[in-house]
């Protein structure tokens, strides 16, 4: 279109405008701008994703990075009712299983043979788990291999704590002394208990979620933030939860990343029952990467979740804020138990999309060093 300004070929509102440069000048986007891009029209995404893509180049610079690891569910076994997971398992169930901590350690031993320089622990709420055998596989691993321990959600700890009848606080310390170097920042999915109340009625509330991370930090533990998005919740929720995870990382910085998880539904009870909808769209995927970099201008890192959006989408999602493209897993059964269909990526494959999509890879460990 000659003679047409690029804000007129988007049809890009006055409001959008402002506030994306706003967010360029270094400004912090407040809860109600933040709900305007989540509900922006297709081609202002597009408008949005520059901004996103230019904060993350000042941000992070122009390169991804990526981290060789391998994740490690050592349990499928659950008392938890959480309707999103087809992950879990009755201990009667005939594919139900518990590991050893001498299989999770010889798992980490194969891992740090390939190269990985970590291991991601997560697994069901054993009805019959203690603080002992959580500790008992945090020793195992760190005999048998040199590598980071990024293990245990809040919900796990939470249960282990409940389990043993010791406080939080006292679990956090006694698993760190053990081993434990990091933790998922998972269980959050949407930080609203009314959402919550739906979606996984027994986990841990809100408050609890947060008191948990927050006790973490201030041990000197550090952990991701993630959020669960493409089921039932709405972009006002969306929003909230983002508040939430700013307003901890402003308050302890210590949070090493966040990672949006777009929800796989094929196999899940939720939408089977007809009670969310069917995973979130691709336009849905964009402008919460967007939104997630220009809101939280507290975090560094924005990593894609290739299990959760492919490879392709996650490829693209580098372009619209994201700088870090997660790890090689090497195995992953939580996402795949509820129908998603991508299986470990080599460090070959990562490198390969990166460079594709205009970036230089970098290859890190689970603190953002560069290796």
């Amino acid at each position: 279109m000659p003679g047409s300004s690029m804000l007129e070929v988007l049809n890009a509102s006055e409001e959008t405008v402002q506030i994306l440069e706003r967010a360029l000048s270094g400004k912090r986007l407040t809860e109600e701008e933040a709900l305007h891009l989540l509900n922006c029209s297709s081609s202002e995404v597009l408008l949005a994703g520059f901004a996103a893509h230019r904060l993350r180049e000042l941000r992070a610079g122009n390169f991804v990075t990526y981290v060789v690891n391998r994740n490690i569910n050592f349990t499928n076994i659950c008392i938890g009712s959480c309707t999103f997971c087809a992950f879990r398992r009755r201990g009667h169930e005939g594919d139900a299983y518990m590991m050893t901590p001498e299989q999770v350690a010889e798992c980490a031993r194969e891992a740090a043979a390939r190269g990985a320089s970590e291991v991601c622990i997560q697994g069901g709420l054993h009805p019959e788990a203690t603080l002992e055998q959580y500790i008992a596989i945090l020793k195992a691993v760190k005999s048998a291999a040199n590598v980071h321990i990024h293990a245990f959600s809040p919900m796990e700890v939470h249960h282990i704590a409940r389990r043993s009848g010791i406080g939080i606080k006292e679990t956090l310390r006694a698993l760190k002394e053990a081993g434990l170097d990091s933790m998922p920042g998972t269980a959050a999915e949407i930080l609203v208990d009314r959402v919550r109340a739906r979606i996984c009625p027994e986990k841990l509330s809100t408050q609890e979620w947060v008191r948990i991370i927050t006790q973490a930090h201030r041990l000197g533990i550090p952990t991701t933030a993630t959020m669960l998005y493409g089921h039932v919740e709405s972009a006002r929720d969306k929003v909230e939860h983002l508040r939430i995870i700013r307003g901890i990382q402003d308050r302890t910085r210590g949070f090493t990343e966040f990672v949006p998880l777009s929800f796989i539904h094929h196999r899940t009870a939720l939408y089977a029952r007809g009670e969310s909808r069917a995973g979130a769209t691709g336009l849905e995927d964009l402008r919460v990467y967007v939104v997630s970099r220009l809101y939280l201008d507290n975090f560094r890192n924005l990593q894609v979740s290739w299990v959760k959006l492919g490879r392709k989408l996650a490829q693209l999602m580098l372009c619209y804020g994201a700088n870090d493209f997660g790890g090689t897993l090497m195995e992953e059964n939580i996402s795949r138990s509820a129908g998603a269909s991508n299986e470990m990526m080599s460090e070959e494959e990562i490198r390969r999309l990166i460079i594709d999509a205009g970036f230089e890879p970098r290859r890190r460990d689970t603190l953002y060093n560069l290796l």
